[in-house]
């Protein structure tokens, strides 16, 4: 079960940034972060009244306050780097750090998964580094491979400590701590927006993609909390961190960006390591 759930989360985050990158390409980045952010504090406010959670206490919401602050800088910068860059190259970047630090928190927590889950948990992680490679031949951007590395790279350790956070802030805590993230990431957006002067006003054809990708990002986050609670961070992470095979999907049938051989056989180890996994 726990596995299917981390495929779903990875399901949602890629569906999400490919969205979210999407739109970032006619809006400002903090528009898109302010309005799927809104659209995502709607939708959690939802969960928590249908699900009747109980209140958490102080320290949930200090941990979900925080990954509310960290989500939005992550997602600022890989939504800045879908745009700007190549969405095959970045995103796929951005789980390398996604993945490997819930991982190594998990062991140090005390986790141990069988040995066969772990040999999982590495093809899963290097599955999403070679998604990454082998662009040589996609079309060109606007932007250097080095500022692809950076908000690739960035990003993806913004997305580990949000995983951990999460982690941390998951027990006892229902859907708490995704309407908490956004009750602080909303307002400090739009303080955000009304410095750098950005109007969040947005045409009608860009109003379903932001909505999606907040959508999306709820409902990853909200299978995140379920997965949590249900396995192990080693093995859930890893899962999780195989986004980039949506997006990577999504770019290819709706930009026509090429996946070559080489990512094909990535995504084909990371089936590999989610076989693993679910041996354990």
């Amino acid at each position: 079960m726990e596995i299917l759930l981390g495929a779903l989360v990875a399901l949602g985050y890629g569906s999400g940034d490919f969205l979210g990158g999407m739109s970032a390409k006619r809006l400002p980045t903090v528009v898109v972060l302010l309005g799927s952010q809104a659209v995502g504090l709607a939708a959690a406010f939802l969960l928590v009244v249908v699900l009747r959670d109980a209140a958490p206490d102080t320290h949930i919401f200090l941990l979900s306050a925080a990954a509310g602050v960290v989500g939005i800088a992550a997602l600022g910068m890989l939504f800045q780097g879908l745009a700007v860059g190549r969405m095959s190259i970045v995103a796929p970047l951005s789980a390398i750090g996604g993945g490997l630090l819930p991982v190594a928190w998990g062991l140090l927590r005390g986790e141990r998964p069988s040995p066969l889950a772990l040999v999982g948990v590495a093809l899963a992680l290097v599955a999403a580094g070679i998604v990454g490679r082998g662009a040589e031949h996609d079309p060109a951007r606007s932007v250097s491979p080095r500022v692809e590395l950076a908000l690739g790279v960035g990003a993806g350790i913004g997305f580990g400590v949000v995983f951990i956070l999460l982690t941390e802030a998951s027990s006892g805590s229902g859907m708490w701590p995704i309407f908490i993230a956004r009750c602080t990431s909303v307002p400090l957006l739009a303080v955000i927006a009304a410095v750098v002067g950005a109007s969040p006003r947005m045409v009608r054809t860009d109003v379903a993609p932001v909505a999606g990708a907040g959508l999306c990002d709820v409902g990853a986050n909200a299978l995140v909390l379920l997965a949590v609670r249900r396995g192990l961070v080693t093995l859930v992470a890893p899962v999780a961190a195989l986004y980039p095979a949506t997006t990577v999907l999504l770019a290819r049938v709706v930009l026509h960006e090429r996946i070559g051989r080489q990512r094909a056989s990535g995504l084909a180890l990371g089936l590999l390591g989610l076989a693993l996994i679910a041996t354990r």
